[in-house]
């Protein structure tokens, strides 16, 4: 199995720029996922966000974690659990508005690291897709455009701490799914693994390093590259020693953004047939139908909402 792709950013601003695009390009078509170093976000801000976030977790919501895992009678379980996670988890949403303010438990500092934290990231998110732009052929900020809506993208994270687990294979972490969303950029523990990600019919570990951010593509990529860059199911593995922090960072169509293929990217994958391989929606339908189907295969989801293009009054 070939190496999992670590993408070096800085290299893009010297001689080796060409040979970065072609292995963001590849790591894009083949993998579905990369990971991020020399990313411009500082250490020291990454070094502060996991201080305070498992800060949080130790003081806030372990002993919830643990009180739940008595009352599901999870501790002693002989068989494997398919409807839950093994995670501790709240989510904090940036755009089109911030709940920051509103999210219980939280200090004040910790706030406003997550805050600045955000627009770091947010300002990278918007970086990497006009270089998929680039790399598409497609016109420099068209994907930002295609996820813009009538009131901005959707940007949130959802901060997540996998606790030591006692049945790791019988519980997962996370079941295996695909993000159904954008560009999804995570800031994952360095100590404890888990991340997996399925290639080639084999589960390949997402290695964890020290202030990288592990980049991967959701479902509306998919639809808007007309399949050439592909979501790719993946899961987390729960581990018996170590506490696993996760910071994964959806930057999301808004919610009445129209999806559909990049013609461009059509007319090139169907050459003379122009034959439109994905189908055409509104990303807040694809979401409602999501939410009941998150584990399971995408392609369906897909057939779904090409039936509701086909025939919207049938599915109304």
């Amino acid at each position: 199995m070939e190496n999992f792709p670590i993408i070096n950013l800085e290299k893009l601003n010297g001689a080796e720029r060409a040979a970065t695009m072609e292995k963001i390009n590849d790591a894009c078509e083949n993998w579905g996922f990369f990971e991020l170093v020399n990313h411009g976000i500082p250490h020291e801000v990454m070094d502060t966000v996991e201080k305070l976030t498992k800060g949080h977790y130790k003081k806030c919501m372990e002993q919830r974690f643990k009180e739940l895992v008595v009352k599901k009678g999870l501790e002693g379980v002989e068989a494997e659990v398919t409807d839950m996670d093994w995670e501790s988890t709240f989510f904090l949403r940036h755009l089109p508005s911030s709940n920051i303010s509103e999210i219980p438990d939280l200090d004040d500092i910790y706030r406003e690291v997550m805050r600045d934290f955000a627009k770091r990231l947010e300002k990278l998110a918007e970086e990497l897709l006009d270089l998929l732009c680039e790399n598409l052929g497609l016109e420099k900020s068209y994907l930002k455009n295609a996820f813009y809506g009538s009131k901005g993208p959707n940007f949130g994270t959802k901060v997540s701490n996998y606790p030591p687990c006692p049945k790791p294979d019988l519980i997962k972490g996370l079941r295996a799914h695909t993000d159904a969303g954008g560009i999804i950029l995570l800031f994952q523990d360095d100590k404890v693994s888990g991340l997996q990600l399925l290639k080639d019919g084999q589960w390949i570990d997402v290695p964890p390093m020290r202030h990288s951010i592990v980049v991967n593509l959701g479902d509306q990529l998919e639809v808007i590259t007309n399949g050439k860059y592909k979501s790719v199911m993946h899961r987390v593995i729960a581990q018996k020693d170590g506490t696993r922090m996760s910071l994964a960072s959806f930057y999301n169509p808004g919610n009445d953004a129209m999806i559909y293929p990049a013609p461009s990217l059509v007319d090139k994958e169907a050459q003379d047939q122009n034959k439109q391989v994905y189908p055409k929606f509104v990303f807040d339908d694809y979401m409602k139908l999501y939410a009941g189907l998150k584990f399971q295969a995408k392609e369906p989801r897909f057939e779904a909402m090409k039936v509701m293009e086909n025939d919207p009054i049938a599915t109304a």
